[in-house]
C-alpha cells in the first residue's frame, strides 16, 4: 500500500481588510498572509476498498463528513468519478479556531495528496476549483494564486 506523509502549514494574517458584504452574508476580504512553521501532519494510505476513513488525535474534531478533510476527499472522488479509497491519519498541531487556517490547510493538503495517491493527475486549477466549492467563498470563482 502506498502512503504519503504531508504537512499542512498554518498561516497568519499580516493584513486583513473587510471590503464589503455579499448577499449570502459572507464578508468580502482582502488579505495578506504568511505561512508559518506550525502545521498539522496528515498521513494518507491508499486502500483497496472504497471509502475514506479519518482518524485524528484531537477527539473534539468530527471524524465524519463534517470534517473538511473528508469533504475534500469526497469532492475529489466525485470529480474523478472513481471509488478509490484511503485511510487518513491527522495529527492536529494547529489550534482549532485560532484563525491560523488549519482546517483549510488540511483540506488543501488532502486534495493535493489524494490527487497524487489516487493517480488522478488533475491540474492545480481543478483542485483549486474544488477547494473554492468546499469553502463557499468567491461565489464559485477560482482565485488566481499558486497552491
Amino acid at each position: 500500500m502506498r502512503t504519503l506523509d504531508v504537512t499542512a502549514w498554518a498561516k497568519v494574517n499580516l493584513a486583513l481588510k473587510i471590503t464589503g458584504k455579499r448577499a449570502d452574508g459572507y464578508h468580502l476580504l482582502q488579505s495578506v498572509f504568511q505561512k508559518i512553521t506550525l502545521g498539522d501532519r496528515l498521513v494518507f494510505t491508499r486502500t483497496g476498498e472504497p471509502g475514506v476513513h479519518l482518524t485524528c488525535d484531537d477527539h473534539t474534531l468530527p471524524h465524519d463528513g463534517r470534517n473538511l478533510v473528508i469533504k475534500a476527499a469526497w469532492a475529489l472522488q466525485e470529480r474523478a468519478g472513481g471509488a478509490a479509497g484511503a485511510r487518513v491519519k491527522l495529527e492536529k498541531r494547529v489550534p482549532v479556531g485560532a484563525g491560523l487556517g488549519g482546517g483549510s490547510a488540511d483540506a488543501a493538503a488532502a486534495l493535493i495528496a489524494l490527487n497524487e495517491l489516487w493517480e488522478l493527475r488533475l491540474p492545480r486549477d481543478e483542485l483549486a476549483s474544488i477547494a473554492v466549492k468546499l469553502s463557499g467563498i468567491g461565489g464559485g470563482r477560482v482565485p488566481r494564486f499558486p497552491l
